[in-house]
């Protein structure tokens, strides 16, 4: 057999989503100005991005507008005051939301997606709250979305609730099932698990699988690449990785690896310089060592973000042996 190269080429079916305003608020509350979601916005657009997440579609009540922007919620008229009347015939981007199992009004605050700039609804949720995603997944689809499934936190919990999720995931009409690293725990040997595990059990009804690593052991980039490898063809992304504590796999290292001539990383490095370096200076992200931590226990980074956010945040060694003793 003839040798192949086949890093040179790409995959016409691998769509890639950048999710930075929605991942990225969970650190200022969704408090982004109008002018960074627009140049977002438009630097998806450019770049010739599949889909773009701009926020979350979360309860008012349990998300209070008094304390969170308007990214929590994407609100039509918040929407369409940064998108304008965006429809992705003419962009070439699908716009999304995520909302949340046990967090989001979803009987009444999605409208229909003929009389919104929606194009897909993500519906995340813990293996404990699969019964009303699925609820969610198939409202959504009523009302004209393309829907998604995150299964979250999938490092831990156990094998047989992952088994049950899936069963109940496969007959819903969600496109695509995400593999979700919440606590940038996993290794190359454990997405190339779950990757078969979600596929066998997906397979008859056609979904896609997706990946999306987070970079508290800087994983994040290479796990989407082996996510890739394996066959996965949606793949989540943030500009210059900007997400809470460790942050995510970067958009503008992803679209380089793709090799697709439809994606222009220019762009997104425009993003970078004119807001991302500005927007460092107001808040921290990145894999700094408490994120470290957290990602070698398997345990969520809000212990090192309220440590960062302490007297004494480079204490590293206090840190570690604080968490380690609570185990």
């Amino acid at each position: 057999m003839a040798e192949r190269a086949p890093w040179i080429t790409y995959r016409p079916e691998l769509k890639v989503l950048d999710c930075t305003v929605r991942d990225g608020g969970l650190i200022n509350a969704h408090q982004f100005s109008d002018e960074f979601v627009t140049a977002a916005y438009r630097a998806c657009v450019a770049a010739g991005i599949d889909y773009m997440e701009i926020g979350y579609k979360n309860s008012k009540k349990v998300f209070p507008k008094s304390n969170y922007g308007a990214w929590r919620h994407c609100d039509e008229e918040d929407l369409r005051r940064v998108v304008g009347d965006h429809t992705a015939e003419a962009t070439g981007l699908k716009l999304a939301v995520m909302a949340d199992a046990g967090k989001s009004d979803w009987k009444t605050e999605l409208l229909p997606a003929a009389d919104s700039v929606l194009d897909m609804v993500r519906v995340a949720f813990y293996a404990h709250q699969v019964s009303e995603a699925v609820d969610m997944i198939h409202h959504a689809h009523s009302l004209g979305y393309e829907t998604t499934a995150n299964l979250m936190a999938v490092s831990s919990i156990t094998e047989t609730e992952i088994d049950t999720v899936l069963e109940a995931i496969a007959p819903t009409p969600a496109t695509t099932m995400v593999i979700v690293d919440s606590f940038g725990y996993l290794y190359r040997e454990q997405i190339d698990r779950l990757y078969h595990k979600y596929k066998a059990a997906l397979a008859s009804g056609g979904k896609e699988i997706g990946i999306h690593a987070h970079n508290n052991l800087q994983l994040a980039f290479a796990n989407t690449i082996e996510a890739i490898i394996l066959g996965c063809n949606r793949v989540d992304s943030t500009i210059f990785g900007l997400g809470r504590g460790a942050g995510n796999c970067h958009t503008e290292l992803l679209l380089g690896f793709l090799r697709n001539p439809k994606f222009d990383v220019r762009p997104i490095i425009e993003v970078i310089q004119h807001h991302m370096m500005a927007l460092r200076q107001e808040i921290e992200w990145g894999p700094l060592v408490p994120y470290n931590i957290t990602g070698q226990l398997n345990q969520h980074p809000r212990s090192a973000i309220e440590w960062r956010a302490g007297a004494t945040p480079d204490d590293f060694l206090t840190f570690y042996d604080r968490v380690v003793a609570e185990i």
